[in-house]
């Protein structure tokens, strides 16, 4: 069984050795986003719900790039630098997704790259 990696111009370029999402048996893994500017590189978004609303609208990018949806996504991981920012972020998300939600796990990590607030990766189904 092969893999298909699936990319797009509407995101950043990857950072590191990694494609910003792959396909393989009927599931499509999203690689983290961050607020990432995709014309610049640059991270944007002056606290976390700015740059929540950045990064769903790359993986919303890279999702349409699959040739699937939102209501694709069957799981999201979210990870915060301060769980203080989980109500904001929150309000952004939920503009993002309908119900039936995706299955989503919040952790809260040390850092993230580039300095970013908020990093988000999903399974597509």
């Amino acid at each position: 069984m092969t893999r298909e990696t699936i990319t797009t111009d509407k995101v950043a370029k990857p950072v590191g050795p990694f494609s910003a999402g792959v396909r393989r048996d009927g599931f499509t893994f999203l690689s983290g986003q961050v607020a990432q500017d995709p014309a610049t590189g640059q991270l944007v978004g002056e606290d976390a719900a700015a740059q929540a609303e950045q990064v769903l609208t790359n993986l919303t990018s890279v999702v349409e790039a699959a040739g699937k949806t939102l209501d694709d996504v069957i799981r999201v991981g979210v990870y915060l630098t301060d769980m203080a920012d989980f109500a904001a972020v929150n309000s952004v998300y939920a503009r993002f997704f309908t119900a039936p939600y995706p299955a989503r796990t919040a952790i809260a990590v040390a850092a993230l790259p580039l300095g970013a607030a908020v990093e988000m990766d999903a399974i597509v189904g």
